[in-house]
C-alpha cells in the first residue's frame, strides 16, 4: 500500500513548515491538514508574492494538487471563505471533512472572556476561540461542518445551546447570538462551502490504494501539543504526528517519511516557559533580521537559542525522519551562536525534557558564527561555520538534517541526499 508523508513542527510553532510543505507539495497529489485551526499561520513567498495561510492546506499553491481539510481541524467558515477568495478555481481542488468541527464566532466570545478573567494568570491564546470550539468537541455539544448542509436544524440546535448555558454565558459577559443574524450566516456559510464537504477520510484512502503521492500537514509545533506540550501554555488540539492518524483517519502503518521542520533559532508566541529565550541584544536582532511576527496575530515572536534538548525529544516522539533546517540566513552576521546542550535543574544537569520546564536554565555550547548564507542552494557552497553548525544539530538530535532554507523564496532551498 502507498504511505504517506508527514511534515511535523518540532519547536514551539511558526518553523517555517509553510515553506517546506509549498516546496514539497509540487511533488504531490494530495496535501491534507490534520489539525488546529486559523490559529495557525504560514507565510509563503512564490516569485516575490507573499501568500499567508490560515486553514487552507500549502498545496493549494500547485495547482495540480487536492487539497483536504480533515475532521481534526476545527474549522472557522468565515476565515475559510475569506482566504479561499485569494485562489481561483477550487472546487475539486479543496474539500473539508464533514466530520471537522465548526468553530463559529462565539466560540471566540467565548475565548477572549476567559483569558480576560484569568488576568495575569491568562495563557496569551490568539482569541481566536480554538480552545472553546475543541472544548465542545470534547463535551459532546459542538456542531460539525456536516450539520452546515441543514441550516435550521444546526440554528435550532446552537440556539438551545446557549439557553441551557445561558447563566454561565452571562458571567462571562458572552451575548447569545440573534436568531435572524445567526441563520443568515449559517445560510451564507452552506452556499459557499457545500461543495467542498465530503467525507475526507474516504477521499484520502482513494488517494492512497490509486498510489498517488500524499503529504500530510500539521500545525503548531511539538512543544504546543496538548499531551506533550508545555501545558497549560499548549494549543488544544494534538500537533505531534500521531495526530495525523487520528485528524484524517488513517492507521500507523500508513505513515511513510516524517520530515519534522524547524528553525536555526527557536521563537515562541504566547505566555509560558521558554528555556532559551534571550531577552537581549540578540534576542531582538534575531526578531528583527527573521520578521518574527505572528502571521495570524502580528504579534512580536519571543526569540532565542536553538534548543537542541527539545528538539532530540521532538525528533524521538514524532519518529522523524527528516530534519528540514529553516532560516539559516537569519543567523547571518553574528559572532557567536549559542545551541543549548542541557538543563539545570536546581543544581542538578539533565539532558531530557522533565515534567515542566518552570524555573529550568539553559546551558549553552557556543560555536563561532560566520558572515553569509542568504541564497545559498548547494551545501558545500556555505561558509564552513554554517556547515558545522548543521552537522553538530545533527548529531545533537540524532536525525539527519536533509533540507536547509537559507531565505523565505521557495527556491533558496538546499537539498541534502
Amino acid at each position: 500500500m502507498q504511505k504517506a508523508d508527514l511534515i511535523v513542527g518540532l519547536q514551539w510553532g511558526d518553523e517555517g513548515k509553510g515553506k517546506i510543505v509549498d516546496n514539497l507539495a509540487q511533488n504531490y497529489d494530495y496535501v491534507c491538514r490534520f489539525a488546529g485551526g486559523h490559529n495557525a499561520g504560514h507565510t509563503i513567498v512564490v516569485d516575490g508574492t507573499k501568500y499567508a495561510l490560515h486553514l487552507v492546506p500549502s498545496g493549494i499553491l500547485n495547482p495540480k494538487a487536492i487539497n483536504i481539510v480533515g475532521n481534526g481541524v476545527v474549522l472557522s467558515p468565515e476565515s475559510f471563505i475569506k482566504e479561499l477568495e485569494q485562489f481561483e478555481n477550487i472546487v475539486g481542488r479543496v474539500y473539508i471533512s464533514d466530520k471537522a468541527h465548526l468553530l463559529l464566532p462565539y466560540h471566540a466570545l467565548i475565548d477572549q472572556a476567559r483569558e480576560r478573567l484569568k488576568g495575569d494568570k491568562a495563557i496569551g491564546t490568539t482569541g481566536k476561540g480554538i480552545g472553546p470550539a475543541y472544548g465542545d468537541k470534547i463535551t459532546r455539544v459542538g456542531h460539525r461542518v456536516g450539520e452546515l448542509l441543514e441550516p435550521q436544524k444546526l440554528v435550532d440546535s446552537i440556539m438551545s445551546y446557549f439557553a441551557i448555558n445561558k447563566p454561565i454565558f452571562d458571567a462571562m459577559g458572552v451575548e447569545q447570538p440573534n436568531r435572524d443574524e445567526l441563520t443568515k450566516d449559517i445560510l451564507f456559510y452552506k452556499q459557499e462551502l457545500e461543495l467542498l464537504i465530503t467525507d475526507t477520510t474516504l477521499k484520502v484512502w482513494e488517494a492512497l490504494d490509486s498510489n498517488k503521492q500524499v503529504l500530510l500537514e500539521g500545525a503548531q509545533g511539538t512543544m504546543l501539543d496538548i499531551d506533550h506540550g508545555t501545558y497549560p501554555y499548549v494549543t488544544s488540539s494534538t500537533t505531534v504526528s500521531s495526530g495525523a492518524c487520528s485528524g484524517l483517519g488513517l492507521s500507523p502503518h500508513t505513515i511513510g517519511e516524517v520530515i519534522g521542520i524547524a528553525k536555526a533559532y527557536c521563537t515562541r508566541v504566547g505566555n509560558g516557559p521558554f528555556p532559551s529565550e534571550d531577552l537581549g541584544r540578540e534576542g531582538e536582532y534575531l526578531r528583527e533580521k527573521g520578521h518574527e511576527f505572528g502571521t495570524t496575530t502580528g504579534r512580536p515572536r519571543r526569540c532565542g537559542w536553538f534548543d537542541a534538548v527539545a528538539m532530540k525529544h521532538a525528533v524521538r516522539l514524532n519518529g522523524v525522519t527528516n530534519i528540514s533546517l529553516m532560516k539559516l540566513d537569519v543567523l547571518d552576521g553574528l559572532e557567536t551562536i549559542k545551541v543549548c546542550i542541557g538543563y539545570n535543574i536546581d543544581g542538578k544537569v539533565v539532558d531530557y525534557v522533565p515534567y515542566t520546564l518552570d524555573g529550568v536554565e539553559p546551558i549553552y555550547k557556543e560555536l563561532k558564527g560566520w558572515s553569509k548564507t542568504e541564497g545559498v542552494r548547494e551545501f558545500d557552497s556555505l561558509p564552513q561555520e554554517a556547515q558545522d553548525y548543521i552537522l553538530e544539530l545533527e548529531r545533537l538530535c540524532g536525525s539527519k538534517i536533509g533540507i536547509i532554507s537559507t531565505s523565505p523564496d521557495r527556491e533558496d532551498t538546499i537539498i541534502r541526499d
